[in-house]
């Protein structure tokens, strides 16, 4: 397998590696990682596509791009998805799957025409005091030594980073920071998340910070994910042949070690609750999701609270990982992920509105018309003084195809549920949907004499309880994350969020496509290159605008030795286009 630096390669159709007849795959787990290795199974390394069964425990496709529920009892989404311009593997996949909207395009043309449409901005980035703007929302508030520190976490080595938190590498001048605000409410940092995660998303996203404010680099999708990612992918392997099977849990996956190979050799599963498996030959591939963030993931309803359930059984994907990391040290350390689930949960809630009121509320606050089909937030709205520092989405309406014209749908996380709300002096692990809402209200300035009855009958919010939805974010060690085709692997991948794949953010729907995409490539010889991870950290250009961004637009005397040493070169004028310095002649 290569990495690919430009476009040579971007639209070959590779000649299948080999004679793939006789060949079949195995695929642990249906969502975006899964779904995707069968798709580049069939495009790059030709493999017949009913030789491809994919295993999903669920009785749904998409695993964490979900979108479910109904105008009746209120719609159901975990969390949305943030994507740009540099998912180089995920558009790689999307330029070849139909879409379901448009007759003759693509998914990728489909979500080019949405954005090229209408551009992602928000209004409002980030909020207090009941409904008003964020005073200082438009600088990022970051002192020298904040700064510094950035710069110092970019540049250390991994290794020197194993098992540290981002607290312990990154000061209170950075946590007291608007910048620290917008990227932690936007990826869903906590202080005591991986220092090597932080790291990673600072090189890998430098380009964003140019858009932290405004969220204007951030690209959507017309409908929810399921709808407009899952579903096209889905029908599309379908119709080509793949096996689909559900309600099929895989409790361990059989590894010979010996000989200095790995090579599985047997499947074990459940389906629909009765012991099953299959014996593996040497031309039969197995790609493993090891590990899952939105496992044992739980709903409550308006008046119900979501329920914490935090067991892992026979069955579960982190027993799987478990069993099979028990067999090789090479197979990772899922403990290390899984193992404290006060750190690596929090909850989020659907809002179906019944009435006009918070559609009215939601235009005040924006200034845009929820009912226009266009962006609305473009992204999250953080609650700056909230308890639970919780934050709320209104995307493009509708956001589920089958929604009425009269309902609008919201979106709501705190990343801290378990401490008390401001309004509801509960944790929001404890609270029923109506109790959020009236979080929710308060933060957004209703008067406190209308907040109860507009929770109670303007809306029908669904919460849910995410045990492990950031435990991809753990603290770790290099080792602790499995390769995504393990030293000496002959037929055996890993895939998605709790693998290991160079310079890639996990966290992101490019992490889990490129996963596939390597695994594919290297497991079955696919001569083309995967696209290279988005160097902007490495763009002189790209750094020097990001370096005016986290100044606030502070600019420095182009004198002594800046001057000594730029003049008369080409640094002169992008100091001065970046305005990064004054006095530049």
């Amino acid at each position: 397998m290569r990495y690919a630096h430009s476009n040579y390669e971007a639209f070959v159709q590779p000649p299948a590696p080999q004679d793939m007849a006789g060949w079949s795959a195995w695929i642990v787990g249906g969502g975006l990682a899964g779904m995707a290795a069968a798709a580049f199974l069939i495009r790059d390394a030709g493999m017949t596509p009913s030789a491809i069964t994919i295993l999903e425990a669920s009785d749904s496709d998409g695993g964490a791009l979900d979108g479910a529920g109904n105008a009746e009892t209120g719609w159901l989404i975990r969390g949305g998805r943030e994507m740009e311009e540099q998912f180089q593997c995920l558009w790689d996949l999307y330029r070849s799957i139909p879409s379901l909207e448009i007759p003759g395009a693509s998914v990728l043309d489909e979500v080019w025409q949405v954005n090229q449409a209408d551009p992602s901005t928000s209004p409002i980035r980030a909020m207090c005091n009941q409904g008003q703007p964020l005073a200082d929302r438009d600088r990022l508030t970051l002192t020298g030594k904040a700064r510094r520190e950035i710069i110092t976490l970019i540049l250390t080595d991994e290794d020197e980073l194993a098992g540290k938190t981002i607290a312990d590498v990154l000061s209170g001048d950075f946590m007291a920071s608007n910048f620290w605000l917008f990227w932690r409410s936007m990826f869903a940092f906590e202080t005591w998340h991986s220092a090597i995660e932080m790291k990673r998303y600072l090189a890998r996203f430098v380009h964003q910070i140019l858009g932290l404010k405004d969220l204007h680099t951030l690209k959507f999708t017309r409908y929810n994910q399921q709808e407009s990612l899952s579903q096209p992918l889905a029908t599309w392997l379908a119709d080509q042949g793949v096996v689909f099977r559900h309600g099929v849990k895989v409790t361990n996956v059989a590894v010979d070690v010996s000989g200095g190979k790995k090579v599985a050799t047997h499947l074990d599963w459940l389906d629909n609750g009765a012991s099953a498996g299959v014996d593996l030959g040497p031309e039969e591939l197995v790609f493993v999701t090891n590990g899952s963030m939105v496992e044992n993931s739980r709903w409550g309803d308006h008046h119900t609270p979501a329920p914490i359930d935090t067991a892992i059984e026979e069955g579960s994907i982190w027993q799987l990982w478990r069993n099979i990391a028990a067999q090789d040290s090479a197979f990772g350390n899922p403990d290390v992920f899984c193992g404290d689930t006060t750190k690596s949960r929090w909850l989020s809630a659907t809002v179906t509105t019944r009435d006009a009121r918070i559609p009215e509320l939601v235009k005040r606050i924006t200034g845009r018309d929820p009912f226009s089909g266009k962006i609305i937030t473009g992204g999250p709205v953080t609650i700056a003084d909230s308890s639970w520092l919780m934050s709320w989405v209104v995307s493009r309406q509708p956001h589920f195809k089958g929604q009425p014209e009269s309902q609008v749908v919201a979106w709501l996380y705190g990343l801290f549920s378990d401490v008390p709300g401001d309004y509801v002096k509960k944790p929001m692990q404890d609270c029923t949907g109506e109790e959020i809402t009236r979080e929710w209200l308060f933060h957004m300035g209703v008067p406190m004499d209308q907040i109860d009855d507009m929770a109670a009958t303007g809306a029908t919010t669904r919460p849910c309880m995410m045990p492990f939805i950031t435990a991809q974010f753990m603290p770790r060690a290099p080792a602790d994350r499995p390769n995504v085709v393990p030293d000496g692997s002959v037929n055996l991948a890993f895939l998605g969020q709790f693998t290991e794949t160079p310079r890639d953010t996990v966290f992101t729907t490019e992490y889990s496509v490129r996963t596939a995409m390597e695994a594919v490539y290297t497991l079955c010889g696919v001569r083309r290159a995967v696209p290279e991870v988005s160097g902007g950290i490495f763009d002189v250009r790209m750094l020097l605008q990001a370096a005016a961004e986290l100044r606030d637009g502070e600019k420095v005397p182009a004198s002594g030795l800046i001057r000594h040493l730029t003049h008369g070169t080409e640094i002169d004028d992008l100091l001065e286009r970046y305005g990064l310095v004054w006095g530049v002649n």
